[in-house]
């Protein structure tokens, strides 16, 4: 099913018709989401677990201002020392990262991933879907923490890399677990739990999040997963069954199951019109349980696009919010 979509974006024009870009901001009615239940500051001692940034600082451009508050999104060249990929990375902070009652806090990571190619450009950093102005205000109502956005490129060209370390091919899955978390933590003040990273993504973007979730639980918490496949199928996996049935979600959610945890919440969205409809349904199905946590959000009449998914994103992240750690003020 990516292959399909891959194929159909020919250019970067295409790319952007594909994420469902359009001309318009969607409008997207959070009016009905409650506000985020109170919570302890930390299960364990009551105190926030922050983790100051430990640099290199990076060298950031301006992509674009984002609202009146002053917030703006920034871009970078990042090498991962564990990938060896050098690739692109856009970022956001929430307006509250700079106020002085929380200069000393935390802030949970949110590492947003595109569909398609994923490249050479994230398109969750765009004002089309104005990601960074939603979260801006639904965190100021009180219904989803502020979340720092990270969102690097997926892919490191026009080809689908499963968001995995394929055999002989760049290592695409140590570069958003572990390289694109590490240039958060050099950069911004972080927790050290896995209460504070969880990842988002839509279509082949979603598939990565949705893997990375079930592959690394100990490091992320949740993941909200939009319109995704549910199995690996790049072409790059022939002759390596073994490596790529260790990065089938399904392979990975029994040995969860099996293991017993650590607990991962996913919240999925999905377009009625959807093609991955019973797909994804029968995932869900057969993966809710034990340590496994799912929410479906289905969009009626809602097709395979962030237009669609975008629409339901103020309830996919309060639902994540609830069960992650949010900025505890120093004072």
């Amino acid at each position: 099913m990516k292959r399909l979509r891959v194929r159909a974006a020919v250019s970067v024009v295409a790319l952007v018709l594909l994420a469902g870009c359009g001309t318009d901001r969607d409008l997207v009615d959070a009016s009905h989401v409650p506000r985020l239940r109170a919570r302890p500051a930390d299960d364990n001692n009551g105190r926030p677990r922050m983790v100051p940034p430990r640099g290199p600082r990076s060298s950031f451009t301006p992509f674009r201002t984002t609202g009146n508050d002053g917030t703006q999104v920034v871009r970078t060249r990042w090498h991962g020392r564990t990938s060896g990929f050098t690739g692109d990375i856009w970022a956001w902070v929430p307006p509250e990262y700079h106020r002085p009652r929380y200069a000393r806090s935390g802030f949970p990571v949110l590492i947003a991933l595109p569909g398609s190619y994923g490249y050479p450009f994230n398109y969750w950093a765009g004002e089309p879907f104005s990601l960074e102005e939603r979260i801006a205000e639904w965190s100021r109502q009180g219904k989803t923490l502020p979340f720092i956005l990270v969102m690097p490129v997926l892919n490191p060209g026009t080809k689908y890399y499963d968001g995995s370390d394929i055999p002989g091919q760049p290592k695409m899955g140590s570069w958003l677990t572990r390289d694109v978390p590490d240039f958060a933590r050099a950069n911004f003040r972080t927790y050290d739990s896995r209460d504070g990273w969880a990842f988002m993504g839509s279509s082949s973007g979603g598939f990565a999040a949705l893997k990375a979730v079930l592959k690394e639980p100990q490091k992320f918490k949740a993941a909200i997963v939009n319109g995704p496949d549910t199995a690996p199928d790049s072409p790059m996996w022939r002759g390596h069954p073994a490596e790529m049935r260790d990065n089938d979600p399904h392979h990975l959610a029994r040995q969860l199951a099996a293991r017993k945890g650590p607990d991962v919440y996913l919240a999925f969205e999905l377009g009625s019109k959807e093609a991955a409809v019973p797909d994804v349904k029968r995932f869900i199905a057969d993966h809710t349980g034990g340590p496994i946590h799912s929410t479906l959000f289905e969009i009626p009449n809602g097709v395979h696009s962030g237009h669609t998914y975008i629409q339901r994103m103020p309830e996919s992240l309060h639902w994540i919010s609830e069960r992650m750690q949010g900025p505890v003020p120093s004072a």
